[in-house]
């Protein structure tokens, strides 16, 4: 693993060098003093719940004073905001970087992932540890924070995959929460044989998650229907990218999605849906939501700004380097309807799930569409897809861009108001902001490693001129001047107030009671057992001794047939009588029949 890590370090290297990369700022020398001591004058300040003129100033990574007329000390370095916004720095919810996937490595890594985030106004990314199944999810926490913690050039976290479940498992999640700054867990309904845990799987890693305040995700998915569909497909000669999408239809994330929510509800469990992608699935969460049920949507740049038709496109790499899971959805009104759920209150956060593949990589499927790498791009380009599609487009004010790009996901993951929120003693990650700004997204110019980008040719609204992230300036006027290794590990605590503060009252409403009542005094039947009591027996009256009709026999001495023969005993009158042979009458009473009747 280590070995295939190295090959695709070297391909990141040569990749990035065709870019000039400025001179990082270094914090302690002479020439930059001033780092540690900044004024953003001029700008207009943006919350999720408020707008207002200010001036905010920074010391030593933490915001000091916000307000006008600022009293600040010499040798501040002063940047103008004029016109922009002053917003806080984005929070990507959902990022693989360098991951182990489908038998090779992303290639954006923690290093120009993370680059990538910060040129875009990202100042934070969370992304996931994954076990493969059977191994340690503690080893696979270190294994990922050994990769990270050298080359990350913003803040970041950790998720951590439960692809498998036994008590150790339960044991494991425990010393992650309580121990390492763990408070979410992702589970996978699809990628059967891998990493899909099966219901009662899910279901205990959701009491699991309950017991220790963490917040249970889910990738969902149906991977037995997957599975399935793929075997149909590949027999039919359908091997191409389209295939993909084909194999795991919207109703297939639907019904995961609902089954999810039922689930994670029946354990008292808060549930995260990673990556929504279609409309299907985001009524399903619209509508728990409605019916008391805690549960967030997350969906992602690109579910949000492209769309699946183009896994029908006639060139195999530019259909291939759509391919993600859940796949993006061939119906052109998906994005601007999931937008519409995000800007009221439907759908919470967003993420990328950036996971990056070059075109060489996604070739490993070019005979076969399961084999094609799962992953798209989107850590860089995420804000101003946002702002083009949501603000620009009327959906959303300001307000609602910062709640959506960083405010909610800084409350659900409880790192609020640390991060999300410009105030007093908040973390010093700010975007100057310029809404007039325009730029083309294009491969061409990205700073991510990977050939394509799967917003190439939009031209979007929303800059970001400046990014500061704990305090330092690490672009300006769209010089990235980011270092390996200057971010920090930020843990998450368990029970975050703004999730399971609701989840411990309606505990406390919805308790179960037991209804008092008299003790039941009365006979008790006995199943297979010996005789029954006699008040029971007194009330069962044998078939024989009961009369079945009280005519007269008929002058041939059968039954009366206005009288029923039947019992509801199981014992017939005409149990004992010899049966009788069946006779075809060719002349019967009243006249000869024809033989086509009788």
């Amino acid at each position: 693993m280590d070995g295939d890590n190295g090959v695709v370090e070297e391909v990141l290297v040569a990749r990035t060098s065709r870019r000039t990369e400025a001179e990082p700022w270094n914090a302690q020398s002479p020439d930059n003093s001033a780092q540690n001591r900044l004024l953003i004058k001029g700008g207009r300040v943006v919350n999720d719940d408020m707008m207002q003129d200010a001036d905010v100033y920074i010391e030593d990574g933490i915001i000091k004073q916000v307000g006008l007329n600022l009293h600040t000390p010499g040798g501040t370095k002063v940047i103008e905001a004029k016109g922009h916004l002053v917003i806080p720095g984005g929070i990507d919810t959902h990022t693989h970087m360098q991951l182990p996937f489908m038998g090779t490595f992303a290639v954006d890594d923690f290093y120009t992932g993370t680059r990538a985030a910060l040129a875009g106004g990202t100042t934070m990314i969370m992304d996931f540890a994954l076990p493969d199944r059977g191994e340690s999810l503690v080893e696979a926490y270190h294994r990922w924070r050994s990769w990270a913690d050298p080359k990350v050039c913003c803040d970041y976290a950790l998720h951590v995959g439960v692809t498998w479940w036994s008590d150790k498992v339960g044991r494991e999640m425990q010393e992650l929460t309580e121990e390492h700054g763990v408070n979410s867990f992702k589970m996978f309904m699809a990628y059967k044989d891998t990493w899909q845990l099966n219901d009662s799987e899910l279901l205990a890693s959701f009491k699991t998650c309950k017991q220790l305040g963490a917040l249970a995700q889910v990738h969902a998915e149906n991977g037995d229907i997957i599975k399935e569909n793929s075997r149909k497909l590949l027999s039919l000669g359908i091997t191409g990218p389209e295939g993909h999408e084909m194999s795991r239809p919207e109703e297939v994330e639907a019904e995961a999605t609902n089954r999810a929510c039922v689930l994670a509800n029946q354990a008292g469990c808060p549930l995260y849906v990673v990556h929504v992608m279609s409309k299907s699935a985001a009524d399903v969460i619209s509508s728990k939501r409605k019916q008391g049920h805690v549960v967030f949507g997350e969906p992602i740049a690109a579910s949000l700004g492209t769309n699946g038709t183009h896994y029908w496109h006639k060139c195999w790499r530019h259909a291939a380097a759509h391919v993600m899971g859940p796949p993006l959805r061939p119906d052109p009104q998906t994005p601007a309807y999931l937008m519409d759920l995000l800007a009221n209150g439907d759908l919470q956060t967003t993420g990328t799930d950036n996971c990056t593949f070059s075109a060489s990589q996604k070739a490993l499927g070019k005979d076969d569409f399961t084999k094609i790498p799962n992953g798209v791009n989107g850590v860089e380009d995420r804000m101003s897809v946002l702002w083009e599609k949501g603000v620009v487009a009327g959906k959303m004010d300001p307000c609602r861009f910062v709640a959506v790009t960083s405010t909610n996901a800084a409350k659900i993951f409880n790192i609020y108001p640390k991060k999300g929120r410009i105030a007093v003693g908040s973390d010093a990650d700010i975007v100057v902001w310029n809404p007039h700004a325009t730029r083309v997204i294009s491969a061409k110019t990205h700073y991510q490693a990977v050939d394509f980008n799967v917003f190439e040719g939009m031209e979007v609204h929303g800059v970001a001129d400046y990014v500061i992230c704990r305090g330092r300036v690490v672009v300006e006027e769209g010089n990235v001047r980011a270092v390996s290794g200057m971010g920090k590990f930020v843990p998450k605590l368990p029970h975050s107030q703004h999730v399971y503060g609701r989840i411990e009252e309606r505990d406390r409403a919805n308790a179960p009671h037991k209804v008092e009542r008299a003790a039941y005094d009365g006979p008790v039947a006995s199943l297979n057992g010996p005789a029954p009591s006699s008040a029971v027996e007194d009330s069962i009256i044998p078939a024989s001794s009961q009369e079945f009709y009280t005519r007269g026999p008929t002058r041939s001495g059968g039954v009366n047939l206005h009288d029923s023969s039947f019992h509801v005993s199981g014992a017939q009158v005409t149990d004992k009588s010899p049966k009788r042979p069946s006779v075809k009458v060719n002349n019967p009473p009243g006249g000869k029949a024809s033989g086509s009747f009788w």
